[in-house]
């Protein structure tokens, strides 16, 4: 498994549609920056969306993304997001349920990784506005590896 020993960039998504969902990303974003291994470098601009999937009823989403600089590999950087999610609150109960804090690591430099709870794009950021939108702002020229498109080029297909 990749172990950098210089920090590599990598780009989380962060989005929350309970409680207040400002602070929720706001204490995310500072629990990154308190890790030794992991500094936020860049981040977007909040954006509210309609809930996609899930149960109806939910209220509306604030998203952002990050740009991270780390020195944790893949596995390792999952797990703090993990932990930190665990941290603000969330539970599991149902999928793409209301949550307090929904962090989700979209890439890790280059890097493609298919293994079990781990992948390496995010299997559904190219389909996602509300990942796709945010992550431009910061990030549109980053080339999706798998894709081989840049980011910018694949929200304006998704939006066109």
């Amino acid at each position: 498994m990749l172990s950098p020993t210089q920090p590599i960039t990598a780009y989380i998504a962060l989005g929350s549609n309970l409680g207040d969902r400002r602070a929720a990303i706001a204490s995310a974003i500072d629990l990154l920056n308190r890790d030794e291994h992991t500094e936020v470098t860049k981040t977007s601009p909040l954006i509210e969306t309609a809930p996609v999937g899930g149960p109806p009823g939910q209220g509306p989403f604030l998203n952002a993304a990050c740009e991270l600089h780390t020195t944790r590999p893949p596995r390792d950087l999952l797990d703090l997001l993990l932990h930190i999610e665990h941290q603000l609150g969330r539970e599991r109960r149902q999928r793409w349920g209301p949550r307090t804090i929904d962090l989700d690591l979209l890439l890790y430099t280059d890097v493609i990784i298919n293994e079990p709870g781990l992948h390496i794009p995010h299997p559904r950021m190219h389909e996602r506005d509300f990942v796709l939108e945010p992550l431009a702002t910061i990030a549109a020229d980053v080339v999706h590896p798998v894709l081989n498109a840049s980011i910018a080029k694949l929200r304006s297909t998704l939006t066109s």
